[in-house]
């Protein structure tokens, strides 16, 4: 018990925690979207109501935070045009992101809209979050690629949040 006999909230209870989650369903969501042909609002509606906590690979997820969720889907569905630019400026050849697998281009997208929409996140914050979703699922190459483009994203957007 912590000062004032309140219990302290667990990892599980936490806005990070719960985040965390919330942006790897996004990236399955957007690469639902384009392959499913989905609309944004129907897979937050299915994600509502059937996947905000889901088993993955035998492990047992923790619960997702459904508003976050929808932000991100939401967000990179409408600003898409803008979020590629951003991505594509800080790509080594323009047409790197049309070409590279499903799952990395929205886990840079995911990442680059948070990076422009929500200030209040430190962009070192969504690097990392954005870099543990990439490396289950890539290998070194493309976690590096990601790095770089994250990173290039975020020293463009918020110089003032890296030093010098």
């Amino acid at each position: 018990m912590s000062e004032g006999g309140q219990r302290r909230g667990t990892r599980n209870d936490r806005p990070a925690g719960r985040r965390s989650v919330a942006r790897l369903f996004a990236v399955q969501a957007l690469y639902e979207i384009e392959f499913g042909g989905a609309n944004p609002e129907a897979v937050i509606a299915d994600f509502r109501t059937h996947r905000q906590s889901e088993e993955i690979e035998g492990v047992q997820m923790r619960e997702a935070d459904a508003d976050w969720f929808a932000e991100v889907v939401r967000g990179v569905a409408r600003q898409q045009a803008e979020v590629d630019r951003v991505i594509k400026d800080a790509m080594p050849r323009v047409d790197a992101l049309d070409r590279m697998e499903a799952i990395l281009r929205y886990a840079l997208r995911c990442a680059a809209y948070e990076i422009i929409a929500r200030i209040d996140v430190p962009a070192t914050t969504v690097i990392d979050e954005y870099l543990g979703i990439i490396r289950a699922f890539f290998g070194p190459r493309e976690i590096k690629l990601a790095n770089g483009v994250i990173d290039a994203v975020a020293r463009k957007l918020r110089p003032g949040e890296f030093s010098a």
